[in-house]
């Protein structure tokens, strides 16, 4: 199977980001809403949900499983600030600030999952171009637990998150 590129977009004003991924997942629907917006999916390709208070206006702590280049995992609390499920769950998190995911079904004939997501977040270029490649293999992780393979966060290394990062970093 062809795995979809995820490579990301994004506008900047100031030290003000909106990044944004258009995602063409050949998984229906409900497989890609279990696997953002359940505390058993997220951590298959992103992060441990707990709490996760799965309604908006519910508490949630983001507990990334891997760890940046200076030995860091991350730990985001935050909000629910959307959920209509199925369709859009946002998470507004320290750390990554606001973070949004909507689907929709793919095009007749074809099926699978159009995914459009946002992260607006604040800080220096750096961060810009750290939160894009972070982003870019977290997809690449998400494509893989859809595929029945979640991420194993024991092996798991700055190596792949590094050439993304270079390929950011080059205008990409």
């Amino acid at each position: 199977m062809e795995i979809p590129s995820p490579y990301g977009a994004s506008e900047s004003q100031g030290d003000v980001h909106a990044l944004r991924y258009e995602l063409s997942i050949p998984y229906p629907v409900d497989e890609v809403w279990d696997a953002i917006a359940t505390p058993d999916g997220l951590p298959t390709w992103l992060a441990v949900a707990d709490p996760f208070e799965q309604r908006e206006g519910g508490a949630i702590t983001l507990r990334w499983q891997n760890k940046d280049a200076r030995g860091h995992a991350t730990v985001a609390p935050g909000r629910v600030t959307a959920w209509e499920p199925k369709r859009v769950v946002e998470y507004t998190v320290d750390v990554h600030g606001r973070v949004r995911f909507e689907l929709e079904p793919g095009p007749l004939g074809v099926g699978g999952t159009l995914l459009h997501f946002t992260n607006e977040l604040a800080g220096p270029e750096d961060v810009r171009l750290d939160c894009l490649a972070g982003w870019h293999h977290h997809f690449e992780y998400l494509l893989q637990a859809l595929a029945g393979q979640p991420a194993d966060w024991s092996a798991w290394t700055l190596e792949r998150w590094r050439e993304l990062r270079e390929e950011y970093g080059k205008g990409r």
